[in-house]
């Protein structure tokens, strides 16, 4: 019988047995869901696509799957919400890095002329990269990281659900990375 009319616990026994064309089947059956999965959590088409990428290449390394535990479909959705958790946390890790970069910055006044340039410099990149964001997107982060509301503020007082507030900033953050992932880098 062909591998692809074989049940999702027998592809996958296939997979781990070193037959890569199983990968493609479960690919093929379960590739959509977990992609749509990770754009609704992520907000970007890119990050998706890369998330994607790295479940099903995780479930290949993956020890282990149980059809007695739950379905194929269960399992490669649950790694997706666990890796997109993941990845937030890196973006947020990061963005807080940035931040306590910019508080540790001296003030002013004992500063040297190149560091007020480098200041100077450094700033107005930051302002370009907020300019570059959508308005929504922009209000969002000024509201949370400048003025320090949480999400559920920032929604009651821009009058918008709380998951709309959230992708905005979700979204805002991504851009602003990649915007700047050369002042993260070295940075750190």
């Amino acid at each position: 019988m062909m591998l692809s009319n074989q049940t999702d616990a027998k592809v996958f026994q296939a997979l781990h047995s070193g037959n890569l064309l199983a990968l493609g089947i479960l690919y093929d059956r379960y590739g959509e869901v977990v992609y749509r999965t990770a754009l609704r959590m992520l907000g970007n088409a890119q990050e998706a696509e890369d998330l994607t990428q790295e479940v099903f290449l995780a479930l290949r390394r993956r020890g282990s799957y149980d059809s007695k535990r739950g379905s194929m479909l269960v399992f490669l959705l649950t790694l997706t919400r666990s890796k997109a958790i993941d990845r937030h946390r890196q973006i947020r890790a990061q963005w807080q890095r940035v931040q306590k970069w910019f508080r540790s910055i001296p003030p002013e006044s004992g500063s040297t002329l190149m560091d007020k340039a480098a200041l100077k410099e450094m700033s107005d990149r930051v302002r370009e990269a907020l300019s570059q964001l959508s308005s929504e997107q922009r209000k969002v982060l000024e509201m949370a990281y400048y003025d320090g509301l949480s999400q559920s503020e920032i929604a009651r007082d821009l009058n918008m659900p709380l998951g709309t507030v959230k992708t905005y900033k979700r979204k805002g953050l991504l851009k602003l990375r990649e915007l700047l992932q050369d002042l993260v880098e070295q940075r750190w």
